[in-house]
This record gives C-alpha cells, structure tokens and sequence, in this order.
C-alpha cells in the first residue's frame, strides 16, 4: 500500500516536471530603486547622544541595573569614588535610577573635558599611535581610565598606554569613540549629577 502511493506520488511529480518549461524574462524597463532620503535619527548620528549610547553599550549593553565582577555600576559602569565624586553616595538608589545615571554621565564628561581641556587643545588633530585623536576619543578614554592615565598617554605620545582589568586600553577606547561631536558638552570643574 506505502509502495502504491510512493509510485502514484513519483509520477504524478514526474509528469509536473515535464510540463512545467523555464523561460526567461526580458528586462524592458529598468529598475527604479528608492529614492534616498536623510532621516534625522541620532543614533546614525555622530553626536552626543549616539556617543553616549555607543559608549553605554560598549561598557553594559545599554542596561541601567549592571553592576560588574569589580564592581563598576548601572548602565555607564561608574566605580564608587566617580560617584562620590559626583555626590551620589546611595549605589542601590542609582541603580534603580536612569535619569540620575544619565545626570551623572553628563556631569562627568563635563568633569572630564574640564581636567583634560588643555590635553584636548594640545592633542586633537595629531596622530599617536596610528590613531587620530578626537575630543571625543578623549572623553570616553577619560571614562575607561580617568582623566590622568589619559595624560599620560597623550603627554608621553602613546608610551604609556593604560589598560583595564578586562585588558581594555586606552588606545581602543580613542579609536573606537573617536569623531563624535561633543560641543555640547562644556567644562565644568565643579559639575555635579
């Protein structure tokens, strides 16, 4: 019976096959493709806020309530001396708050650019390493390491290059953040979250 049906089927797509033929269609009108448009999205941006988030992705994967194997918080990844530095003292309230983690990383590139403002005037446009060193590339080195081990990196032309616990450097943190438009950010020495 299983052998009358697998014949039946066979042939029956046998006979499909031979009536079917393959043919070729002429172009005659060409393609048309859409027409490109400039959407205004900031993340295909290179502003503040793409930066921000590609940098809160590097360091999190965007999550507030990350808290890593050092210990390094929310979704910026802040060390607990940052924080105090920045007058947030309560870690498990921070945590549970976006809005305070977003006031603190703008307070701390704010800080940063502030510490590294002469680095900056001095460094932006000059190459160390193969790399072309950014404002940008300055602060989000500055948040993986802090504003010193950034000057002595750009004051000893890429001699002394910091990396962290992970084995990530200073070095990868220009390259990969660098070209972002920070002029939003202003120095403040005394910028708080």
């Amino acid at each position: 019976m299983v052998f009358k049906k697998f014949l039946y089927l066979s042939s029956a797509i046998i006979v499909l096959a031979s009536t079917t033929s393959l043919t070729t269609v002429k172009k005659t009108k060409p393609v048309s493709y859409p027409k490109y448009l400039e959407y205004n999205i900031p993340y295909l941006q290179k502003n503040f806020v793409a930066f921000k988030q590609a940098l809160a992705v590097k360091e999190s994967q965007g999550k507030y309530t990350v808290v890593n194997s050092l210990g390094y918080l929310g979704k910026y990844q802040f060390g607990r001396t940052t924080l105090e530095r920045l007058d947030i003292y309560n870690t498990k309230e921070f945590l549970r708050n976006p809005e305070l983690q977003e006031k603190a990383f703008i307070a701390l590139c704010k800080v940063n650019k502030w510490i590294l403002r002469n680095d900056i005037e001095q460094s932006v446009g000059k190459t160390i390493n193969g790399i072309v060193i950014t404002e940008s590339g300055i602060l989000a080195a500055a948040h993986l390491s802090g504003a010193g081990n950034v000057k002595n990196f750009l004051r000893s032309n890429g001699t002394n290059c910091f990396s962290d616990a992970y084995g990530t450097t200073i070095k990868s943190y220009l390259k990969k953040f660098a070209g972002y438009d920070l002029s939003i950010i202003e120095a403040d020495q005394n910028a708080k979250a």
